[in-house]
């Protein structure tokens, strides 16, 4: 600002153009915290995914214990 200051209009800028206004500073924190809880949240989402698919093959191979299936084909 202390350009601004060279013209005397400092406290124009600060009341009238920029009054209200997200500083870069507050905006650049607000975005990297956005970020962080969209990748927080795809990184769960991916988590659940593959707890699923280790749990379907857990449950499968259960079933296949149960019934004395063990890959053996159809016969």
């Amino acid at each position: 600002m202390s350009f601004f200051g060279l013209f005397g209009n400092t406290e124009d800028m600060s009341t009238g153009t920029y009054a209200g206004r997200e500083s870069a500073t507050d905006r650049a924190a607000r975005k990297d915290t956005e970020a962080r809880g969209k990748r927080a949240a795809h990184h769960r989402k991916a988590a659940t995914k593959i707890d699923r698919q280790v749990n379907a093959e857990i449950d499968a191979n259960r079933t296949a214990e149960r019934t004395g299936k063990r890959g053996r084909g159809w016969w």
